[in-house]
């Protein structure tokens, strides 16, 4: 049995002489392995575009595409997988009791815009141009006009946010 499954996931092959047969059974044993990570990952890894969740992203596909093709030993492309999906756990945690580990790990956000007030030093710090700021203002406040703005943020995912003023607190 340890022999027909070595030979089906061609454990001892190398990129030179795997077998389309065993490229493919690879393929479905990283997909299966693939979504366990993803779920012990958590939700948000792939839902957010953060730095820290997006190198999780590229090393794993990184890694499990070498798992595949035999560029790399089989089972130990899955094993450093899953450490990777351990350590970004593990970061995940502390940031969430340590604001300095958070924000070392995830970033910070910027104000880039207060009660229609440019804060030019930190769209400068982010690249972010009066543009790109009148197009986030657009997308997510449903206007053009920054008197009508609170606040807007670079979020450390890289989003911009907007939080509206209260309608008591409009210009009449």
């Amino acid at each position: 049995m340890e022999h027909a499954l070595n030979e089906l996931l061609g454990l001892h092959a190398s990129s030179h002489n795997i077998t389309a047969l065993q490229m493919s059974v690879r393929a479905v044993v990283v997909f299966f392995v693939a979504l366990l990570l993803l779920r012990l990952a958590g939700k948000r890894t792939f839902g957010s575009n953060s730095p820290f969740d997006v190198v999780l992203k590229i090393i794993l596909g990184a890694v499990l595409s070498r798992a595949i093709v035999a560029a790399s030993p089989f089972v130990g492309t899955l094993v450093a997988s899953a450490v990777m999906v351990g350590l970004h756990r593990l970061l995940a945690m502390a940031a969430y009791h340590s604001h300095a580990v958070g924000k070392l790990i995830k970033g910070r956000s910027y104000v880039l815009a207060e009660n229609g007030a440019l804060n030019r030093a930190n769209m400068q710090h982010n690249n972010i141009t009066e543009r790109d700021l009148h197009e986030g203002v657009r997308s997510k406040g449903h206007t053009d006009d920054l008197t009508e703005v609170e606040t807007v943020r670079l979020e450390r995912d890289g989003e911009i946010s907007v939080v509206m003023q209260k309608q008591d607190r409009l210009p009449s």
